[in-house]
């Protein structure tokens, strides 16, 4: 047996998209068979059935119908699969043999423009490409035309930030790209990679050129190149054709913004939550009061990519308090801005050729509101407004002509008619006239024939398989004259009619119809043509619409909720007077918030060293200074009395830790590796964020490792940045004084009745106790575990550890008592100790030694190589008999 010839038909197209799901069209169904049918019955919870084949064993299938695909496909894409859609290209009633059938477009998660996307977030493909230690960056959004490029250095750090940065939703990289790369790329986002031979790949100038112009593409890198042309070669693989929308090619540097890596992101919870990983409880909540679709993306960018250039913020600053400060002004463009849609996605469906009626209808309410907007911004007097007022185009011509051309409520599909307006084309006016002239003839028919017949039930009704018919229920059949009427169709309580009348005038109805709606398609396409011609000009529109709605609602913002203009300065100090956390404070409520001081200066107060009990607040206030930097970088007021901010290059945080267990990292590893690409990466104009450093080892072990770093950042000439560093070792407070720049600070706690208060104020000098069991009374644990810790710790605090049966001098003793402090005082006193002959111990009796066996300068040596701060107290109790033992073999 072989295959039959629609199934040979199938294998040849699968053949030529492997690695996507088969959308196969067949009548009014989008079939899928064997191991597609397999998958798609799987993760779409379709029934999976069998069709004859042509071989042994029938094909597994199954179905979707293919007017209610878009949420089926959606379903596949979202969860990383590819679909090629394939259609019948030829009418089947004038097919000889099989229908002819291609696959005119292939769905990604990088491609796919048709689904609802409600948050209106950028859906980015991302193109990488590396050679010769360079890598090349292509990004693009088709659904916006947003198309940008860079380079940069072959640094797996940067490539991984900027990921993080634009969270694509798929990944074009090449296939011999090494396997530890890909892994760190799917840990840290959730996109499909898709791997193209790119070895041999040569970039033609003019094929760039003819998409982009030659001044956007003459200064850029080789790299750079490849990675446009592997995007803008797959873009038109998957789409099958150019997109008009994509007209301009941005070149970015990642040096001329703030460089956030991709731990820092969610420790600070920029766009989302890290619980949830929802927008709710993230900054962009918070800021996210925005207007309109283009001005949502927007801002969300200029949270990614906050601005190193002083010059830069001061002019949107400028901006946002012009508006601030001009309230019934702000209130009047924020009204206007409402009715705007999403002008830039409009744009990308008339490049894809899928715009309809409606999408035109919400195009030209939204260039209506163009005029006034520039009429309100023609007061302005600040730079970046006045910019806007200057370069905002109102597109009157598009406007006019959408108003003039399209019904105000047309049909969805542009090939059911009802959608061209009265006048605009004189045969439109004519074929309608036509067509309700051949309407009102029905109407007058109805009524003619119940006068004729007596029958007041009679009715004229249209289908589309049989026509126009007159129907007469079976009560009233003997009502019928006898050779008046024509049998067409038998029902079970009527029977249907026609007259050759009706027939003629059927004719005349449908063939007006099919004309009108023939000719409103094609006019719709000329429209359609015409609008893409201006596509330059829309898209510019809607990216100064998407800055203004940015800027009042930063304006907005600041006045909801007492933000302030910050002073921007580039001396390294941070100032803050009453900061508030944001996002903390719209959870719980602005007279809820402790607000709290902050002073970094690079020099003086360059380390602040915080001290407190866990649940004091110290996260917050460190994350609290974070975020007001970054929202003053940005252009925005921040939530504090004053605030005066330097430019930071970087931020880094290290606050909180978790198992990585899909990288192969236990917790206390993830806290280690983010240290280090920190002291590794952050320069002297970074802020550095440090909570909690060796938590996750032992006491000693955490604690010289804390140290250390402090030692690392305050004394490291190229770094010296300014750093909040939180800690429960209070050890580490003996540093003021020691090293250059470190400043005590702690959380106010108040004690009353044997409970604590957590004040949530940040006071000069360090805590004195960690009040843990205090904490953990608050966390609920039960009462017995809460005394037995009380007592265990006033045990340890007294300073003497007990050991019980210890051997010393071959002599069996019950029990030898050492103090804390005397084990602390053995490197120092060491000469006194030997020159004495003996060990002072406050339970013990004096132990004699005699020098006969070992010199005296080895015991020396060894007693002075003991590093008294990396023994826990049992080591040091160990390492102390040993050495009394040395000493007694010597006396």
């Amino acid at each position: 047996m072989g295959l039959t010839p629609m199934m040979k038909q199938y294998f040849e197209i699968k053949d030529k998209y492997k690695d996507c799901i088969l959308f196969f069209r067949l009548g009014d169904f989008y079939e899928m068979f064997f191991d597609d049918a397999k998958t798609a019955s799987r993760e779409l919870e379709l029934v999976l059935t069998g069709r004859d084949c042509g071989l042994e064993e029938r094909a597994p299938m199954c179905g979707i119908p293919f007017h209610a695909s878009s949420g089926y496909i959606s379903r596949l894409v979202a969860k990383g699969y590819k679909v090629a859609i394939c259609e019948q290209v030829e009418d089947p009633s004038a097919a000889k043999g099989i229908v002819k059938r291609d696959v005119i477009k292939v769905i990604t998660p990088g491609t796919y423009v048709d689904g609802n996307n409600e948050n209106n977030s950028n859906i980015y493909l991302m193109a990488v490409y590396e050679e010769n230690g360079v890598i090349g960056l292509a990004l693009t959004d088709i659904s916006t035309g947003e198309f940008k490029t860079t380079s940069f250095n072959s640094l797996q750090t940067t490539l991984l930030d900027e990921i993080n940065k634009v969270s694509p939703k798929e990944i074009i990289v090449d296939i011999n790209t090494s396997e530890s790369l890909l892994h760190e790329i799917s840990l840290n986002c959730n996109a499909l990679l898709t791997k193209k031979d790119l070895s041999d790949f040569r970039v033609k100038e003019e094929d760039l050129i003819s998409q982009f112009s030659e001044v956007e593409i003459s200064n850029l890198s080789k790299e750079s190149k490849i990675s446009c042309m592997v995007l803008l070669k797959y873009i038109y693989e998957t789409q099958k054709m150019s997109l008009l929308n994509i007209n301009y090619l941005e070149k970015y540097d990642i040096v001329n913004y703030m460089t956030i890596d991709g731990s820092s992101r969610r420790n600070l919870e920029l766009t989302e939550n890290i619980r949830e990983k929802s927008k709710r409880g993230s900054l962009l909540w918070v800021m996210d009061k925005t207007s309109t679709s283009m001005g949502g993306r927007i801002l969300r960018k200029w949270i990614d990519e906050p601005l190193i250039s002083k010059a830069e913020i001061d002019k949107r600053l400028e901006g946002v308090e012009e508006l601030y400060s001009s309230i019934g002004l702000n209130e009047d463009i924020r009204i206007a801005l409402r009715d705007i849609y999403d002008i830039e996605r409009i744009v990308g469906k008339i490049a894809n050729g899928n715009v309809n009626g409606k999408d035109m209808v919400s195009l030209r309410t939204s260039l209506t509101k163009l005029p006034a907007i520039k009429d309100l911004l023609s007061t302005c007097k600040s730079p970046l407004l006045k910019d806007y007022f200057n370069s905002l185009d109102t597109l009157d011509d598009i406007k006019n002509l959408l108003l003039n051309s399209i019904l105000d409520d047309p049909a969805i599909g542009v090939k059911e008619g009802n959608i061209i307006k009265d006048g605009y084309s004189e045969e439109v006016d004519e074929l309608r006239k036509a067509k309700l002239h051949g309407k009102e003839w029905i109407a007058a028919l109805e009524n003619s024939e119940r006068e004729v017949t007596g029958i007041k039930s009679l009715k004229v009704g249209y289908n589309k398989v049989f026509g126009y018919y007159i129907e007469i229920r079976k009560a009233n059949y003997d009502s019928i004259p006898e050779g008046r009427y024509i049998r067409k169709q038998t029902l079970a309580n009527a029977e249907r009619y026609i007259t050759q009348e009706l027939k003629e005038m059927e004719e005349k109805i449908l063939g007006a119809e099919e004309k009108l709606i023939n000719l409103e398609y094609n006019l719709f396409l000329e429209i359609r043509s015409l609008v893409s011609k201006e596509i330059s000009r829309l898209k510019n529109s809607a990216r100064i619409v998407g800055n203004l709605d940015c800027i009042s609602t930063l304006a907005l913002i600041a006045l909801e909720n007492d933000y302030v203009r910050p002073n921007i300065n580039e001396d390294g100090i941070i100032e803050i007077i009453e900061g508030r956390h944001p996002v903390v404070e719209k959870v719980i409520g602005r007279g809820e918030f402790v607000s709290n001081d902050t002073l970094l200066n690079k020099k003086d107060n360059r380390l602040l060293l915080i001290t407190g009990p866990n649940m004091a607040g110290k996260s917050t206030y460190m994350r609290q200074v974070a975020l007001i930097t970054l929202m003053a970088q940005l252009g925005s007021f921040v939530p504090a009395k004053t605030a005066n901010i330097s430019v930071c290059d970087r931020i880094f945080t290290r606050i909180g830790a978790s198992d990585d267990l899909a990288g192969g990292k236990s917790t206390f590893m993830v806290e280690m590796w983010e240290v280090s690409n920190i002291l590794k990466n952050a320069t002297s104009n970074s802020l550095v964020l440090l909570d909690e450093v060796g938590r996750g080892t032992s006491t000693y072990d955490g604690l010289s490792i804390a140290w250390s770093v402090i030692e690392h950042i305050s004394n490291n000439e190229n770094l010296k940045c300014n750093t909040l560093f939180a800690t429960h070792y209070h050890e580490l407070t003996k540093l003021e004084g020691e090293i250059e720049g470190v400043k005590n600070y702690s959380v106010a706690v108040k004690e009353v009745d044997d409970n604590i208060i957590f004040l949530r104020k940040i006071v000069k000098g360090g805590a004195d106790q960690s009040y843990g069991i205090e904490v953990a009374k608050l966390a609920g644990l039960p009462k017995e575990v809460i005394n037995r810790a009380k007592d265990i710790l006033d045990n340890l605090e007294d300073n003497t550890y007990k050991l019980e049966k210890i051997e010393v001098n071959n002599q069996l003793k019950e029990e030898v008592s050492i103090d804390k402090e005397q084990i602390a005082e053995v490197k120092e006193d060491t000469k006194e100790i030997i020159d004495d002959n003996k060990v002072n111990s406050k339970t013990q009796d004096d132990i004699q030694i005699d020098f006969t066996f070992v010199e005296k300068e080895s015991l020396i040596k060894e007693l002075s190589s003991v590093d008294i701060l990396n023994l826990n107290p049992m080591e040091a109790m160990n390492k102390l008999y040993k050495l009394v033992s040395d000493a007694k073999k010597l006396i």
